[in-house]
Protein backbone atom coordinates (compact mmCIF):
# COMPACT_ATOMS: atom_id res chain seq x y z
CA UNK A 1 0.00 0.00 0.00
CA UNK A 2 1.64 2.70 -0.77
CA UNK A 3 0.68 6.15 0.27
CA UNK A 4 1.11 8.96 -2.97
CA UNK A 5 1.95 12.50 -2.21
CA UNK A 6 0.65 15.66 -3.78
CA UNK A 7 2.50 17.78 -6.05
CA UNK A 8 3.74 19.94 -3.79
CA UNK A 9 5.21 17.55 -1.66
CA UNK A 10 6.89 15.90 -4.63
CA UNK A 11 8.20 19.73 -5.25
CA UNK A 12 10.17 19.76 -1.56
CA UNK A 13 11.50 16.33 -1.63
CA UNK A 14 13.13 17.31 -5.06
CA UNK A 15 14.30 20.45 -4.26
CA UNK A 16 15.65 18.47 -0.50
CA UNK A 17 17.65 15.56 -2.72
CA UNK A 18 19.20 18.52 -5.41
CA UNK A 19 20.52 20.75 -2.41
CA UNK A 20 22.03 17.58 -0.45
CA UNK A 21 23.25 15.76 -3.72
CA UNK A 22 27.18 16.48 -3.11
CA UNK A 23 27.06 16.10 0.71
CA UNK A 24 29.19 13.38 2.35
CA UNK A 25 27.85 11.73 5.67
CA UNK A 26 29.58 11.55 8.37
CA UNK A 27 31.72 8.90 9.46
CA UNK A 28 30.49 8.81 12.92
CA UNK A 29 26.91 9.12 14.30
CA UNK A 30 28.14 11.35 17.32
CA UNK A 31 29.32 14.62 17.21
CA UNK A 32 31.06 14.73 20.61
CA UNK A 33 32.75 17.93 22.62
CA UNK A 34 34.79 17.88 24.75
CA UNK A 35 33.56 18.06 28.59
CA UNK A 36 34.11 21.24 30.49
CA UNK A 37 36.76 20.34 33.01
CA UNK A 38 35.59 20.91 36.82
CA UNK A 39 36.39 23.08 39.00
CA UNK A 40 38.92 21.77 41.80
CA UNK A 41 38.30 21.37 44.87
CA UNK A 42 40.41 23.10 46.91
CA UNK A 43 41.12 20.09 49.76
CA UNK A 44 43.73 21.28 51.38
CA UNK A 45 42.46 24.54 51.83
CA UNK A 46 39.32 22.84 53.32
CA UNK A 47 41.42 21.27 55.81
CA UNK A 48 43.47 23.84 56.82
CA UNK A 49 40.18 25.97 57.78
CA UNK A 50 38.99 23.58 59.98
CA UNK A 51 41.59 23.13 61.46
CA UNK A 52 42.46 26.84 62.36
CA UNK A 53 38.82 26.05 63.84
CA UNK A 54 39.76 23.26 65.67
CA UNK A 55 43.35 25.81 66.58
CA UNK A 56 41.68 28.37 67.42
CA UNK A 57 40.22 27.56 70.87
CA UNK A 58 42.08 25.60 73.69
CA UNK A 59 41.29 24.09 76.73
CA UNK A 60 44.03 25.38 78.49
CA UNK A 61 43.50 29.18 77.81
CA UNK A 62 43.29 31.08 81.33
CA UNK A 63 41.85 34.91 80.98
CA UNK A 64 43.49 37.49 82.85
CA UNK A 65 40.43 38.80 83.92
CA UNK A 66 36.59 37.40 84.13
CA UNK A 67 33.60 38.12 85.32
CA UNK A 68 31.97 35.18 87.68
CA UNK A 69 30.01 34.81 90.43
CA UNK A 70 29.74 31.77 91.98
CA UNK A 71 28.48 28.76 88.80
CA UNK A 72 27.03 32.20 87.00
CA UNK A 73 28.96 32.06 83.26
CA UNK A 74 29.32 36.19 83.08
CA UNK A 75 32.18 37.85 80.51
CA UNK A 76 32.85 41.18 79.05
CA UNK A 77 35.32 41.90 77.36
CA UNK A 78 37.83 44.46 78.23
CA UNK A 79 36.55 47.88 76.43
CA UNK A 80 33.08 47.13 76.52
CA UNK A 81 30.66 49.34 79.12
CA UNK A 82 29.20 47.18 81.78
CA UNK A 83 26.01 48.33 80.72
CA UNK A 84 26.34 45.92 78.00
CA UNK A 85 26.55 42.88 79.75
CA UNK A 86 23.97 44.49 81.88
CA UNK A 87 21.46 44.52 78.85
CA UNK A 88 22.53 40.98 78.14
CA UNK A 89 21.75 39.51 81.22
CA UNK A 90 18.21 41.20 80.80
CA UNK A 91 17.28 39.54 77.67
CA UNK A 92 17.39 43.36 75.86
CA UNK A 93 19.02 41.88 72.89
CA UNK A 94 16.47 38.93 70.90
CA UNK A 95 18.52 35.35 70.68
CA UNK A 96 18.36 34.76 66.60
CA UNK A 97 20.07 31.29 66.72
CA UNK A 98 20.86 28.68 68.88
CA UNK A 99 23.10 25.34 69.70
CA UNK A 100 22.64 22.65 71.64
CA UNK A 101 25.97 20.79 72.53
CA UNK A 102 24.08 18.12 74.45
CA UNK A 103 25.63 14.76 73.48
CA UNK A 104 29.02 15.72 72.48
CA UNK A 105 32.29 14.95 73.44
CA UNK A 106 34.60 18.21 74.20
CA UNK A 107 36.37 17.99 70.48
CA UNK A 108 33.50 17.87 68.68
CA UNK A 109 31.27 20.71 70.60
CA UNK A 110 34.71 22.99 70.66
CA UNK A 111 34.23 22.09 66.48
CA UNK A 112 30.57 22.70 66.65
CA UNK A 113 31.17 25.93 68.92
CA UNK A 114 33.98 27.32 66.32
CA UNK A 115 32.18 26.71 63.16
CA UNK A 116 28.39 28.00 64.75
CA UNK A 117 30.13 31.59 65.76
CA UNK A 118 32.06 32.27 61.99
CA UNK A 119 28.78 31.10 60.45
CA UNK A 120 26.85 33.39 62.79
CA UNK A 121 29.56 36.40 61.96
CA UNK A 122 29.04 35.62 58.60
CA UNK A 123 25.40 35.94 58.70
CA UNK A 124 25.17 39.31 60.84
CA UNK A 125 24.00 37.46 63.82
CA UNK A 126 24.43 39.38 66.81
CA UNK A 127 22.76 37.87 69.78
CA UNK A 128 22.89 33.72 70.23
CA UNK A 129 22.49 31.26 72.77
CA UNK A 130 24.70 27.98 73.47
CA UNK A 131 23.30 25.35 75.36
CA UNK A 132 25.80 23.49 77.08
CA UNK A 133 23.90 21.42 80.06
CA UNK A 134 23.94 21.33 83.45
CA UNK A 135 26.25 18.05 83.66
CA UNK A 136 23.60 15.79 85.39
CA UNK A 137 24.45 13.26 83.13
CA UNK A 138 27.97 13.44 83.30
CA UNK A 139 30.39 11.50 85.60
CA UNK A 140 30.58 13.81 88.54
CA UNK A 141 27.52 15.38 88.00
CA UNK A 142 29.48 17.99 87.45
CA UNK A 143 29.23 20.28 84.06
CA UNK A 144 31.99 19.78 81.76
CA UNK A 145 31.09 21.46 78.61
CA UNK A 146 30.52 24.76 80.54
CA UNK A 147 33.34 25.54 81.96
CA UNK A 148 35.41 24.87 78.75
CA UNK A 149 32.72 26.62 76.89
CA UNK A 150 33.48 29.81 78.99
CA UNK A 151 36.93 29.98 77.70
CA UNK A 152 36.27 28.51 74.44
CA UNK A 153 34.18 31.94 74.37
CA UNK A 154 36.96 34.54 75.51
CA UNK A 155 39.23 33.33 72.55
CA UNK A 156 36.83 34.36 69.94
CA UNK A 157 37.19 37.90 68.91
CA UNK A 158 33.62 38.03 68.26
CA UNK A 159 32.21 37.36 71.26
CA UNK A 160 31.77 41.42 73.30
CA UNK A 161 30.35 39.47 76.19
CA UNK A 162 28.33 36.59 77.77
CA UNK A 163 26.40 35.32 80.49
CA UNK A 164 23.89 32.74 81.82
CA UNK A 165 21.04 32.63 79.94
CA UNK A 166 17.44 33.55 81.96
CA UNK A 167 15.22 30.43 83.36
CA UNK A 168 13.02 30.54 80.40
CA UNK A 169 15.94 30.40 78.25
CA UNK A 170 17.33 27.33 79.54
CA UNK A 171 19.31 28.98 82.95
CA UNK A 172 22.37 27.36 84.33
CA UNK A 173 22.73 25.36 81.16
CA UNK A 174 22.85 27.56 78.53
CA UNK A 175 24.71 31.17 77.59
CA UNK A 176 23.41 33.96 75.83
CA UNK A 177 26.60 35.15 73.56
CA UNK A 178 26.61 39.00 72.09
CA UNK A 179 28.72 38.67 68.68
CA UNK A 180 30.51 42.11 66.94
CA UNK A 181 28.26 43.50 64.59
Amino acid sequence: MSQELPDKDEDDVSLFYEAVKGARPVKTTRISHAPKKPKPIPRQLIKDEQQALVDSLSDHYIPAHELESGEELLYLREGQSPMVLSKLRRGHWVVQAHIDLHGLISDEARLYVSEFIADCKKRGLRCVRIVHGKGLGSRNKEPVLKHKLRNWLMQKDEVIAYAQARATDGGSGAVIVLLKA
